[in-house]
């Protein structure tokens, strides 16, 4: 029987589909932001409860095996001001560790940004192992990026943190767990940019103020630019940047490529793409700003698949020595 995962914070269901695909079962998923949960109904059968994690009545919801969650990260970021616990939205910390007390979960699957573990002089990460060891979970982290781990040319990121409970690995087996080796980068941002004419919107034609600056600037096919402010930045190491939320917000922060059909913003699509979903994952008809924004607060389906398989030798460890 497949191990059956709450997933909090569920966005379109990164976390989910990753470990889906490494065999664990989802029983159900929270999410607040509307839109995100018509992408994540589009793509998932299973109980989403849409709306505030803080109203959730915890008691009414089936157990479940594995927690997961990639708690907002806006308070541990540059773009949060890096607050940590004292914006109200560090608090959301303490309401998933309120799921862990009331179903103990045998395992915990923490996702956020790469900052938290410097933060306030490494003082927040401090309290969130604290806070997880006293309960008596093992504690597990590391900082993956997705084009070492994911074999996706995407600069990301990001901190994971693993936990299992102590009493029920009584034997030790958690501590067989370990994070996945890096794996060659085998893909390349040509095997994720379609060369073939998009929608006439995502291009840069020469009536557009920044054609000049494009167009001296772009020169490699072979990876991705964006624009800031006065200039235009290419990445050198032929990976696409790392995708942010605000990328459909306004200006022109959309990662920018050159193809045989002119100078172009990526697509919705591509962002996904570059977030490791699949082809076929489906994006609903509504506006490109929130998918946009969809694909900038996912996590990497093929790391969060790597580590859920790594995951599932402790749970086969364990099952060997029952």
């Amino acid at each position: 029987m497949a191990l059956k995962v709450g997933s909090l914070y569920a966005g379109v269901g990164g976390i989910c589909m990753g470990l889906k695909n490494a065999g664990f079962e989802i029983s159900w998923a929270n999410e607040f932001d509307k839109n995100a949960c018509i992408t994540y109904r589009n793509n998932f059968d299973h109980t989403l409860i849409e709306g505030d994690i803080m109203e959730i009545d915890i008691q009414n919801l089936e157990k479940i095996d594995l927690l997961a969650g990639g708690f907002p990260c806006q308070p541990f970021s540059v773009a949060g001001y890096r607050k940590g616990f004292s914006d109200n939205r560090g608090n959301h910390f303490f309401r998933m560790l309120e799921f862990v007390d009331e179903m103990r979960p045998k395992i915990l699957f923490f996702e956020n940004v790469k900052n938290l573990v410097g933060h306030d002089d490494g003082n927040t990460f401090k309290v969130i192992k604290e806070e997880i060891e006293k309960r008596d979970y093992s504690f597990h982290s590391m900082v993956l990026n997705t084009k070492d781990y994911g074999n996706v040319p995407h600069n990301r990121e990001r901190i994971f943190i693993i936990c299992f409970d102590k009493n029920f690995y009584a034997d030790g087996e958690y501590e067989c767990f370990s994070f996945p080796d890096k794996e060659p980068l085998t893909k390349t941002v040509r095997d994720i940019v379609e060369d073939k004419k998009v929608d006439e919107k995502f291009y840069y034609r020469e009536d557009k103020y920044m054609y000049n600056m494009l167009k001296e600037a772009m020169i490699n096919k072979n990876t991705v630019y964006q624009f800031r402010r006065k200039y235009v930045r290419e990445n050198k190491s032929s990976v696409c940047p790392t995708l942010t939320a605000n990328m459909g917000t306004g200006g022109h922060n959309v990662p920018l490529v050159i193809t045989t059909e002119g100078f172009r913003k990526l697509t919705p699509r591509e962002c996904f793409l570059f977030q490791g979903f699949p082809d076929d994952f489906k994006l609903p008809p509504i506006a490109n700003s929130h998918l946009y924004k969809q694909a900038g607060n996912s996590v990497s389906v093929p790391v969060i698949q790597s580590i859920a398989k790594n995951i599932m030798k402790v749970v086969d460890s364990k099952k060997v020595l029952a």
